[in-house]
Order: structure tokens, then sequence, then C-alpha cells
């Protein structure tokens, strides 16, 4: 029988208990680091478990872990936690979460009547945090530490989120979810087309990484101004953009690319010697591609990484063929009239030629005939 006073453990690793959530991370292991709680509680705790551990899982059970005089789980850098199942972290007057090392959500509630969560970058220190799934409620939904430069490599892949984020945290990289607040959205959602209504629940959406194109097809027009084609000019004219990912930039095929300027360079010699040229059509595919490293080889802090490699789109630049235009007409040399046209003379066959003949015998006939007929009248 349990007295009214009797103190009940509130938490569990392995098949041991414990009277308090920070007395279960203290007593962590390598064979087994998650903490599971066994009922609601109230208390503020700190993931220091031993220095052989180097990560804690946060089982909630359906339970609730409520804070008690400061933030209710402060994670310090270095360390890692990830918290799991359903239940509910509730920092009340005070953040839910301050996290300087590695934080992931793969599920819960959490609330807070101020900031809900905190991360901090400096010269030491970088949090790390990726966000699968849970719900998230506060006025504030993510800030800085006090001491932060920055906030941290913050990913958000997945969950519910009802509250305001605040512009200017440029290292926050927003992949998939749901929200309430879209009026800050905007910075971190760059070129993306809009967020996508879920329904009658005032929601919304955002998809994950994905490659557009507003014109897959282009066809480009003869003339002397063809242009040849780089990489961000192809982005350019087939308006081809992701969807805010800010760590990922695009990257056209390099050997298709090459062709397609060929095809170009080609297409302007035809032009520049007036000769025709066959329609031509080139795809390129384009691969969104992670930025891992800066262009002296180190790591740029301003990159995350992700889950969604390799995705691509192909686009299709068609050029048009060139009909040889055809010669004009030489013009007279100045100076010089053009020469009036002759009459062919008319060509004289042998049949005319012997007529012409008989008639010269008869007319000759004639004449004799008329001269005798004249001497006898004069002698009559």
């Amino acid at each position: 029988m349990a007295f009214a006073d009797e103190l009940q453990p509130v938490a569990q690793v392995g098949n041991t208990t414990y009277m308090s959530v920070q007395d279960a991370i203290d007593h962590t292991s390598m064979k087994n680091n998650t903490v599971t709680l066994l009922t609601d509680t109230t208390e503020s705790v700190t993931v220091t478990p031993p220095k052989v551990v180097r990560g804690v899982t946060l089982e909630l059970n359906g339970h609730a872990l409520n804070a008690s005089n400061t933030t209710a789980i402060t994670v310090p850098a270095n360390m890692q936690l990830t918290i799991t199942g359903s239940g509910t972290v509730a920092g009340g007057d005070n953040p839910a979460i301050d996290c300087r090392g590695a934080l992931q959500i793969q599920g819960g509630n959490f609330t807070s009547n101020t900031t809900l969560m905190r991360f901090t970058e400096t010269n030491g220190t970088s949090a790390k945090a990726s966000i699968f799934a849970g719900t998230f409620t506060a006025p504030t939904l993510f800030g800085m530490l006090n001491d932060a430069e920055h906030l941290g490599y913050v990913s958000i892949r997945d969950g519910e989120y009802h509250g305001a984020i605040p512009a200017g945290l440029d290292t926050l990289v927003l992949m998939g979810g749901s929200f309430s607040t879209t009026e800050n959205l905007k910075p971190y959602l760059a070129d993306m087309a809009g967020l996508i209504p879920n329904g009658d629940d005032s929601m919304f959406n955002i998809s994950e990484l994905a490659i557009s194109s507003a014109y897959p097809t282009v066809e480009l027009e003869q003339g002397s101004t063809l242009p040849r084609l780089t990489n961000d000019s192809l982005l350019d004219l087939t308006r081809t953009k992701l969807n805010g990912i800010s760590d990922y930039r695009l990257v056209a095929d390099a050997e298709q690319l090459q062709a397609l300027n060929k095809q170009i360079e080609l297409a302007l010699q035809a032009v520049a010697k007036r000769k025709a040229f066959d329609a031509v059509s080139q795809t390129v595919t384009i691969t969104a591609t992670r930025n891992a490293e800066t262009a002296d080889g180190g790591a740029d802090p301003q990159f995350r990484t992700s889950g969604h490699d390799e995705i691509s789109t192909h686009v299709t630049v068609n050029i048009k063929s060139i009909v040889k235009p055809e010669e004009p007409d030489k013009p007279n040399e100045p100076g010089k009239p053009a020469e009036p046209k002759q009459q062919p003379d008319m060509p004289r066959t042998g049949s005319a030629t012997q007529a012409l003949a008989v008639a010269s015998l008869l007319l000759l006939v004639a004449a004799a005939v008329c001269a005798f007929i004249t001497n006898r009248l004069w002698s009559s």
C-alpha cells in the first residue's frame, strides 16, 4: 500500500527507476542511454550524462515535463538530445528548450508563454537541431540565446507550428511543416511560389525540396544575337528555381551545356555565312547540389545538411532552323547603260531559198514573153 506522502519514481533507465529526471540522465550508460518518463513531473533538467555517454534519448511516454524555475530542458555544447514519443515539454514562463549542442525532435507537444526554443552559435560552440515531428506553440517559436552570434544550424523538416518566427534568423531552414502564422516566413522561403493552404484549419504547408522550371522548354530564334548560355543564364532563361532551401544551389550538367553552346556557335556561323542550319534540340539536366564548402575549401557555417540529395530536373532548349537566304539581284555597273536587246535574225530554211529562185525564173520568162509580143506588135 502506498501512502499519500510516499514519493513515486518519475523516470526509468533500463530496469532502474529514479526519483527525478535529472538523476536518471546522470545514470545513463553507453548500453542504455534512454530516459523514459513514468509520470508527469515539474523539473528543469540539463543533459549532463556520464562522460562516456555522447547522447541521451528522452522518451516522453505520454507524460509531461514542466519547467520549474528555469528552462525545462538545457542541452550543453557537445551534447546530443533526442526527444521521442507523445507527451509534453512545457516551459511556462520560461523557454521549453535551450540548446548549445545537438537536438533532434521526433515527436511531442512543446509549449511556452515566451520564446519556445533558443539556440546559439558562437566562436566556440554551434547548435545543430533537426525537427522531424511534433506540435510547437508559443508567441515566438525560435530565438537566440543572449550570447549567440547566430542561431546555429536549425532545420525544420516537419511538424505543426503555432506562433511567429522572427525575421533575421539566417541559418534557419524550412524544409517542411505546417504553419499558422505566415507573416515572417518570407525570409525563409526565398523564391518559393507560395504556401499551400491545408484544408479549413488555417494551416499552411511547405513542400519538401523541389526544383521547378517556369519554362522547361524554350526556343532560341535565329539571328546574330543568339546567346551563349552559362549556368546562371540558363537558369534565368528557363526560370528554374529551388523552393527556398538555401543550403543547395542549382548546377547544370557541364557537358550538356557545352554541347548546347556548340550548337549555338554553329548556328551563329550559319547566320554569318548566310547558310542554312537545321533545327536542333538539347536537353540539359539541372541538379540541386549541396553547398558543402567555400571557395577556399573551408566549411561554411551558413550551410546545413539535408536528406534530399541528387534531386534534379530537365530543361530543353530548341534552336530553330535557319533557311539559306536567296541571292540578291546584281545591280548594273554605274555609268554603263544597259545594252538594248537585239531582235534575233529569222532563220532561212532551204525551201524558202528554192521558192525565191523559182519566182525569179518566172519573172525572167514573163519579161521575155512581154518583149516578144511587143516586138511583133511594132512589126504589124
